[in-house]
């Protein structure tokens, strides 16, 4: 069963994430999916802030950096596959660090993930509905 949310700005978005993450509980993968521009790094800040691992506002994009990580104890993972073209590509970001303790992954451009993982898969798709207006969709 899905649950869809329509959030109005940034800070909704944020929000929304804070409170998705009361949901996660380590391991866990978290794929978003959604075209540029839909808000996957915003929604990930709330998750990142909500679990208490960073400040929303130290929370960026990992896009040429590809994987961000953040907390001391509890790690919590933000990658960008966006440009991982191959298997090739993928295992040159040393994700594999990430499932040797169980944390949270938050993985955008998801659909580019070429692993099984034993972990429990949530799949959030984002899409930009005009303006600041967004639907978050839980699948």
């Amino acid at each position: 069963m899905s649950e869809e949310m329509i959030t109005h700005s940034a800070e909704e978005t944020v929000r929304w994430g804070r409170e998705f993450s009361k949901r996660l509980k380590a391991p866990v993968l978290v794929l978003l999916t959604g075209d540029l521009g839909t808000g996957k790094t915003t929604l990930t800040k709330g998750i990142v802030s909500g679990l208490g691992a960073a400040n929303e506002n130290d929370v960026t994009s990992p896009t040429f950096t590809l994987v961000h990580v953040y907390g001391r104890l509890a790690k919590v993972y933000h990658a960008d596959l966006y440009r991982i073209e191959s298997f090739h590509d993928f295992e040159t970001l040393g994700m594999e660090d990430m499932f040797t303790t169980p944390s949270v992954a938050i993985l955008e451009w998801s659909e580019r993930f070429p692993l099984q993982s034993p972990w429990p898969q949530i799949r959030v798709r984002l899409e930009h509905l005009g303006g600041d207006a967004r639907r978050i969709t839980v699948l």
